[in-house]
């Protein structure tokens, strides 16, 4: 089921970083920014490289709320110091851990050519969080809600 309007996409397409919200286990959000990229109207997160607390990105805690309660939003949003380009889209979906072996092909790619970071990091050899988006809420300064 595509939600995701095109002026959704264009700010997806834009923005360079987003706000994954997962729920803790005391039903506390845990909020944690991210990259991501979208894929056929998936959003993917590499789990990367990046210095961690864990030894294994299975371990992260993002990681474990996901496995445990599925249900996540990710918080993207155009900053302006002039208000008239505010913007933020708001999605709500349902989020699995994808092994590598089940990563398309695509989405690696498509990491790499939006963030050159990630151009020596072994994508291939690590997990990925993906989120099939149900529900997406857009506003903008131009129209307000969408």
């Amino acid at each position: 089921m595509n939600v995701l309007t095109t002026a959704d996409l264009a700010l997806l397409a834009e923005a360079r970083r987003a706000t994954l919200a997962t729920v803790a286990p005391d039903g506390r959000p845990r909020l944690v920014p991210v990259c991501y990229v979208v894929v056929d109207d998936t959003i993917w997160i590499a789990l990367d490289e990046k210095p961690k607390t864990v030894g294994d990105v299975r371990e992260l805690a993002r990681v474990r709320d996901v496995v445990a309660r599925p249900a996540v939003s990710l918080l993207v949003d155009r900053w302006s110091e002039d208000w008239t380009d505010l913007a933020w889209v708001r999605l709500h979906g349902i989020a699995r851990l994808v092994e590598p072996d089940g990563v398309p092909a695509a989405v690696i790619p498509a990491l790499r050519a939006r963030y050159p970071q990630y151009v020596g990091q072994a994508l291939e050899a690590a997990p990925m969080l993906a989120i099939e988006v149900s529900a997406a809420r857009r506003w903008d300064a131009s129209g307000g809600a969408a």
